[in-house]
């Protein structure tokens, strides 16, 4: 079989390098002929257009794509449309992976289509981690488990599949969400998820600094006003859970936070602190309560 990895990315040259150099060095067998890697630069002001472009002999297996920033969905879309091969692996452009992250997703795909049929995808392992010189050497925490059922950090899935179904859908603009809902697209159609924990992919961010609140608070925001365009696309209880629309969700957030009073701004000083102590992942995990407030009162609001 042959694989076309999809890769939108925007502003994130350092780590899309160490991205593209792992998926250079992929090591093949004799399920897996030949790939390519299609980078979509979704209007990137940072130079990695011109960087890839420049090292195009050590990155022989890169194709690259221009757009006008659109987002990640367009960017997916036309990767999918571009791509020549028959199955398609969606990573993002901060996920480092193993060398053997190709096979062991063809392999698992192979074993299920030979008795089966084609109708299923794989989805890897992905471990969160904030070390860029050495990311490959964090550990699986439980804070990585993810229940999501189609998640474009790390899925292969046949071309054929996701055309028949259809690709992306553009009008999630803004952040969040657009892969869950063509996941919700490929449930119906009875789509199996297969676990392949072996295609390991360490995703990068970096360490959580004060800095970043107003950022993520604006990501939050954006994340409810996409929500709203889920469930008016798929009106029904499974969804209302998983963008968290029910009295259950806005007591549980509201209970958490005792009533507002944990909020943002009272919590600052904690944060501060946390950061100097170099306790950026637990500053990051309590900063989530009153964000998830605020998710659910834009949920709410924007109704």
């Amino acid at each position: 079989m042959n694989v076309s990895i999809v890769i939108p990315t925007y502003n994130r040259k350092p780590i899309l390098e160490k991205c593209l150099v792992a998926l250079e060095n992929q090591k093949l067998n004799k399920n897996t002929s030949n790939y390519e890697i299609i980078v979509v630069d979704d209007g990137s002001t940072d130079g990695t257009s011109s960087w890839i472009k420049k090292n195009k002999a050590n990155l022989p297996h890169v194709v690259l794509f221009e757009q006008e920033h659109s987002g990640p969905a367009l960017g997916r879309n036309l990767g999918v449309i571009k791509s020549k091969y028959e199955i398609i692996i969606f990573i993002d452009s901060d996920l480092i992976v193993l060398d053997n992250f190709i096979t062991c997703h063809v392999d698992q795909l192979l074993s299920f289509w030979r008795k089966n049929n084609k109708k299923c995808f794989t989805y890897g392992t992905v471990i969160n981690t904030s070390n860029f010189l050495y990311p490959q050497s964090e550990k699986h925490k439980i804070i990585d488990t993810s229940f999501a059922y189609f998640a474009t950090g790390n899925v292969a899935i046949s071309k054929e599949l996701i055309l028949s179904v259809g690709l992306f859908d553009t009008s999630f603009s803004l952040y969040g969400w657009e892969d869950l809902e063509l996941g919700e697209r490929l449930k119906k159609i009875g789509t199996k998820l297969i676990k392949c924990p072996n295609a390991v992919g360490f995703h990068w961010h970096p360490p959580f600094n004060c800095d970043q609140i107003e950022s993520l608070i604006n990501q939050e925001k954006e994340r409810a006003k996409m929500a709203l365009i889920f469930y008016k696309k798929h009106p029904n209880l499974r969804v209302r859970f998983m963008i968290q629309l029910t009295p259950l969700h806005i007591l549980l957030w509201q209970f958490l936070c005792l009533g507002g009073i944990i909020s943002v701004d009272r919590i600052l000083p904690l944060l501060r602190f946390l950061v100097s102590l170099r306790r950026h992942r637990l500053a990051l995990e309590i900063l989530r309560l009153p964000l998830n407030l605020i998710y659910i009162k834009q949920l709410t609001k924007s109704r």
